[in-house]
């Protein structure tokens, strides 16, 4: 049976301390997001409004849903970067899932507020990912066009490489060869190699007056061919729908274009599903606000993992596996709103290794460390959830594999590559949260970015880095000491330490992480199990799982 996983947290000093800090911080977070929502600024948005057009965030609001939200990913892309060209809040490009006509939808607009809808690099790497996702989990792509195209002073890093420019036209193809409907409406200016975007989606739509579409622009035009013309004679709606017949249908402004796409996901086909067990949900008997007190302001302070997932399964009951074995990592099935569900977690408690042993003879383990009987369960578990058709939730609070001499002699790297090999070659859909620490190879095995989780969430508390600040730090000035071969002093020592660590404290920061899209989003820990639930549900969009192979493991 089912373990009940309600222990009432003790509210002393340290829980209202945490809890303090980390409502604090979300409270950061919003901020910042409100800034990142307003786009290029006031200037920028009067420019749209006098055009008779709705913002980026206007237009997604029309389309989605009463009464449903944006599930946003890629909020933070780009914050901190591109400062010499003004930034790029969102990377210029709002992207989420949105239901649309009762449809999970993948949703892309650009932000002509932010550069005219230029594409950076990173607006390219964001596009691709929302492809990226419409492919997995087979969900309908809305495209709301409005970009001028490649922000040119930085071709060279968004034009010639296979995951560049190009590669959206690749998965365009790709999408519609698979059967994933993609409807594009050009509501601006779509030009040059952009205008391929809509274009070879299914449908496309246009608007009256504000959206033109065509290959070279008028100043090209004129510069290639000496013929003068304006943007609408050129490639407006007329031209395109009535004369070239290029784009499908016309409307005379966003709003109408927008409920017609309304329209048209509500005429699909219903979407076979993949035979993932759910029942009826049942909310946690924890309560989701405790996360926040759970969790240490100081990441090496050890909490019990257990804690966590009471506040996200349903009734908060798990069915613990291998509870007595490796028990730096846990592994074990619940449910989140209904769904079956396989969980790793990394266990940040200091654990005895084997309890029955007398008090001088015991083994302490590391919390947040993957021993090799911690590594052997987690790569059985992973074939485990495949055979039974499990979609796996990895959580993540990991400062890596256990080192040093005893653990070389027990084949500390042979168990952590079954378990790399497990995880890369799983079938099931998997979903990955960065709760703390993400150091080293423990990234790589509870399924960090490079391998193929659904979605990548990350707390306030999230921390990936090759290895932890201090051990960071220290080994890089040990480094720079000795290339510099001469004395120096303690003050001066401990003022490159301090350098040293507030650069590795800053690229270890979340937002750092979110700004490279490392991770999908930046989420409330509070509402993790809401987060989860519709990436679960999204996934479900497939009528089949592949069948599991895994290649040669050391044993």
């Amino acid at each position: 049976m089912p373990k009940v996983l309600d222990r009432k947290p003790r509210r002393d000093v340290m829980f209202e301390t945490n809890r303090d800090h980390w409502r604090n911080e979300l409270r950061i977070l919003e901020a910042q997001r409100r800034v990142i929502a307003e786009g290029g600024g006031e200037g920028a948005t009067a420019k749209q409004k006098q055009k008779g057009k709705l913002l980026a965030r206007e237009r997604v609001e029309a389309l989605i849903d009463d009464g449903t939200e944006l599930l946003e990913l890629g909020a933070f892309a780009a914050w901190g970067q591109y400062e010499e060209w003004g930034g790029a809040p969102a990377a210029g490009v709002v992207v989420g899932l949105g239901t649309v006509s009762g449809r999970e939808c993948v949703v892309v607009a650009n932000d002509a507020t932010v550069k005219a809808g230029a594409w950076f690099p990173l607006t390219c790497k964001k596009i691709l990912r929302a492809q990226e996702i419409a492919m997995e989990n087979r969900l309908p792509l809305i495209y709301l066009v409005d970009s001028a195209g490649v922000f040119l002073p930085m071709q060279e890093e968004i034009f010639p490489d296979r995951d560049h420019f190009g590669r959206v036209f690749y998965n365009n193809a790709r999408l519609s060869a698979e059967g994933i409907y993609q409807i594009a409406a050009i509501l601006g200016s779509c030009v040059a190699g952009g205008a391929y975007l809509p274009i070879m989606s299914d449908e496309a739509l246009i608007v009256e007056g504000n959206g033109t579409i065509f290959l070279a622009g008028t100043h090209l035009v004129q510069a290639a061919i000496g013929e003068r013309t304006d943007s609408q004679a050129l490639g407006g709606a007329e031209v395109q729908v009535d004369i070239s017949g290029v784009v499908d249908d016309r409307f005379p402004d966003d709003a109408a274009a927008i409920d017609h796409i309304r329209t048209r996901i509500g005429e699909l086909a219903a979407s076979p599903t993949a035979p993932f067990d759910r029942i009826e949900s049942r909310l946690p008997s924890a309560d989701p606000e405790d996360v926040l007190g759970l969790l240490p302001v100081d990441r090496t302070r050890p909490y019990d993992m257990r804690d966590v997932l009471a506040t996200i399964l349903d009734g908060s009951e798990f069915t613990e596996y291998k509870a007595t074995y490796g028990r730096t990592l846990i592994c074990g099935t619940g449910r989140i709103d209904g769904w079956a569900v396989g969980v790793l977690a990394n266990q940040r408690q200091v654990v005895h290794r084997q309890r029955g042993l007398s008090e001088a003879d015991r083994e302490m383990q590391i919390g947040g460390v993957i021993y090799s009987d911690a590594a052997d369960k987690g790569a059985r578990f992973v074939e485990l959830m495949n055979q039974k058709g499990m979609p796996i939730v990895f959580l993540q609070d990991v400062t890596g594999f256990m080192v040093g001499s005893k653990s070389e002699r027990e084949g500390i790297i042979k168990d952590g590559a079954k378990m790399v090999n497990v995880v890369a070659n799983s079938v099931v859909p998997k979903f990955t949260v960065f709760i703390g620490n993400s150091f080293g190879a423990g990234n790589y095995a509870m399924c960090g970015r490079a391998y193929g989780a659904r979605f990548f969430y990350a707390w306030p508390s999230a921390s990936i880095a090759v290895m932890g600040g201090q051990q960071a730090s220290e080994t890089l000035l040990a480094i720079q000491l000795k290339n510099r071969g001469d004395e120096v002093s303690e003050d001066e020592r401990m003022k490159l330490l301090g350098e040293i660590q507030a650069r590795y404290d800053a690229a270890t920061d979340p937002r750092y992480a979110a700004a490279r899209l490392w991770v999908d989003e930046i989420i409330d820990p509070r509402l993790t199990r809401q987060v989860l639930a519709r990436s679960i549900a999204a996934a479900a969009h497939q009528p089949k799982i592949a069948d599991f192979k895994v290649g040669v493991l050391q044993t």
